[in-house]
């Protein structure tokens, strides 16, 4: 007898949840049962396992019909493959952090920075697997929602906070950088000088103002972040050819003999080494920190599991670490104890080779364009969590239109004003660096991985451990770096 049903094929299993698709990624996923519909939505996983979940069977409407039609499958589905995933997350990555390695390079040598970009990059990529693996096991759909299953909602608004700061602050600090390169500073010149001599376009603010209204508005306004998966991947090749010519001008210019011997050990030589020395590790560990935008990743990747998402943090760790040391060693070498803080403003002047100037404006250029791709990624969950702050218990920020549009504007002015009044990169990641980067990369998930470990499957002894060395780690990081900072800023202003 023939019917309108298709069967589920003997190697699958249906999965019952009640849960709306719709609303994966908002801050408020709770239906009544009125509202609530029932879906069908068919995923296939790595394995090639297929899931077919039926959402919110709270409905009393017996009648109601259900879409099982090809069509509405393929809509359903219509996430994040595994690549768009790796190139979300490494866009989050790499940003404006990966400027300020080669100066860091500068205060701890050669031996001793590449061994602490590796160190941070595994010790981020094992927090990473930890906060992946207990928001599965909490169903939760944010950062905030973990580590309120925790420790409460006041811990809640605690962790939101922090990434409200550290995204504002890295987001300040690329428009900062966007600036310098384009504009000049007072001891470099800008592209646009080198290009059309003197003009409006010397005045940063006037240039970010003119870079925030026609490029970056239009990408923060879409509302979901696997719509940014393709300019994700351009960000990620236009990083990938800044490393490239880095490299590949050092490795030229070291054959020819033409590099100075770096150091390869940090110099304890002074009272302001030291201190610069201290603050070198919030630094590098700001500059792994993705955890932010782990839930909206995982929520909108095709066939979602644990071991996919790990895959998928494994991928672009191993990636950052390339192109971190890539660039800290080539950034250092070819410019030594004359490496500021932002590399970038070393480019504007001859490089020594063949093609020089070319050179400096691929670099210059191309990694502007980087970060515009990158500040819409480092947006949207800044836009979620404010939200979610401001306005808990709403509509989802997906089916407001107009609420979305007013906090992606009115968060874009608070970003602009902030990069009109911070005067160097160095200054912001210090700070972000040693606060809310920490916190949010290494201190909530080992504390989230303590406390919730008791629960669902537990932690072995391995991981209790690493949890362990996580926290105490990120405390004593926090301590130094926020003490050393403020004597520091103490120092100077004497």
């Amino acid at each position: 007898m023939e019917t309108g049903y298709t069967p589920v094929p003997k190697d699958s299993f249906v999965e019952l949840e009640l849960q709306d698709h719709r609303y994966y990624g908002s801050q408020n996923p709770n239906l009544s049962q009125n509202e609530a519909s029932s879906k069908l939505i068919r995923n296939e996983d790595e394995e090639g396992l297929v899931t077919h979940r039926i959402d919110n069977l709270g409905n009393d409407d017996d009648n109601q019909d259900l879409d099982f039609s090809p069509d509405k499958l393929h809509k359903e589905n219509a996430n994040s493959g595994m690549y768009g995933a790796v190139f979300n997350l490494t866009t989050t990555v790499i940003g404006a952090g990966i400027m300020a390695l080669p100066a860091t390079m500068k205060v701890v040598g050669l031996f001793a920075g590449v061994f602490l970009i590796f160190l941070m990059g595994i010790l981020s990529e094992i927090s990473v697997e930890l906060l992946v693996r207990f928001t599965v096991q909490c169903k939760a759909i944010s950062y905030g929602e973990v580590v309120q299953h925790a420790f409460g909602k006041p811990a809640r608004i605690l962790s939101e906070i922090c990434i409200v700061i550290n995204n504002a602050g890295v987001l300040v600090v690329y428009l900062i950088i966007m600036g310098d390169v384009m504009s000049g500073s007072l001891n470099h010149v800008g592209v646009f000088d080198q290009w059309l001599g003197n003009g409006f376009w010397d005045h940063r603010k006037v240039v970010i103002l003119i870079v925030l209204v026609l490029f970056l508005a239009p990408l923060c306004a879409l509302d979901r972040i696997d719509s940014l998966s393709v300019t994700s991947a351009a960000s990620v090749a236009l990083a990938v050819v800044f490393v490239v010519v880095a490299f590949g001008v050092a490795f030229i210019k070291l054959v020819r003999g033409e590099i100075e011997t770096p150091r390869m050990t940090p110099d304890f030589g002074s009272e302001k080494a030291v201190l610069d020395l201290l603050v070198v590790v919030p630094i590098m560990s700001n500059a792994f920190v993705c955890h932010f935008n782990l839930q909206p990743i995982y929520n909108e990747l095709e066939g979602r599991s644990p071991q996919k998402m790990n895959r998928v943090g494994r991928i672009t760790t191993v990636l950052c670490i390339m192109v971190y040391c890539s660039t800290a060693v080539s950034g250092y070498l070819l410019f030594g104890n004359d490496t500021e803080s932002d590399v970038l403003t070393n480019f504007d002047k001859p490089l020594g080779m063949e093609f020089s100037t070319v050179l400096n404006y691929i670099v210059r250029v191309g990694y502007v364009l980087h970060l515009v791709l990158v500040f819409p990624v480092i947006h949207f969950s800044l836009r979620q969590t404010v939200d979610a702050l401001a306005f808990e218990g709403s509509a989802p920020l997906q089916e407001s239109r107009q609420r979305c549009m007013a906090l992606t504007f009115t968060l874009l002015a608070v970003i602009y004003l902030g990069s009109t009044t911070i005067p160097s990169i160095w200054t912001a990641f210090k700070f972000t660096g040693a606060t809310t980067a920490v916190s949010l990369g290494y201190t909530f998930p080992a504390l989230v991985a303590l406390k919730l470990g008791s629960q669902g499957s537990g932690l072995s002894s391995r991981e209790r451990f690493l949890s362990w060395l996580m926290l105490c780690l990120a405390i004593i990081v926090s301590a130094v770096g926020v003490l050393s900072n403020i004597y520091s800023l103490q120092a100077d202003s004497e």
